[in-house]
């Protein structure tokens, strides 16, 4: 059995753009920063949970963007989470967190949930 590391930078990459949109709605908010967990949900086993948050939880990884916001990861969900880029887009009046997670093995037709 053998023991894998890694860096957050490597598992978390997140746009420009949605630094920026994390950055405006914790201003709007009062939030001290925006926290990334998965959560057992629907068909196929889990979705992604955002929290604004006043405090990192005790097992959070604290990555401080260049804008200065600060996103926490949730260090159970880091191998589920790794090589995965969040992008915030905007298509016509549509505005969405984009999640393109490379472990993602499965996802439900409705979007709901995914499996790793």
């Amino acid at each position: 059995m053998s023991v894998e590391t890694f860096s957050v930078t490597d598992t978390i990459s997140i746009t420009p753009a949605a630094a920026l949109h994390f950055s405006q709605q914790l201003k709007q908010k009062g939030g001290k920063g925006v926290r990334i967990s998965l959560k057992k949900s629907g068909c196929t086993g889990f979705k992604y949970v955002f929290d604004e948050v006043d405090a990192p939880q005790p097992d959070d990884v604290c990555i401080t963007l260049e804008n200065g916001a600060e996103v926490y990861v949730s260090a159970a969900d880091l191998p589920a989470l790794r090589g995965t880029e969040i992008d915030y887009t905007k298509e016509g009046l549509n505005r969405t967190l984009k999640i393109n997670n490379p472990n993602v093995k499965d996802a439900c037709g409705c979007g709901e949930s995914f499996s790793v």
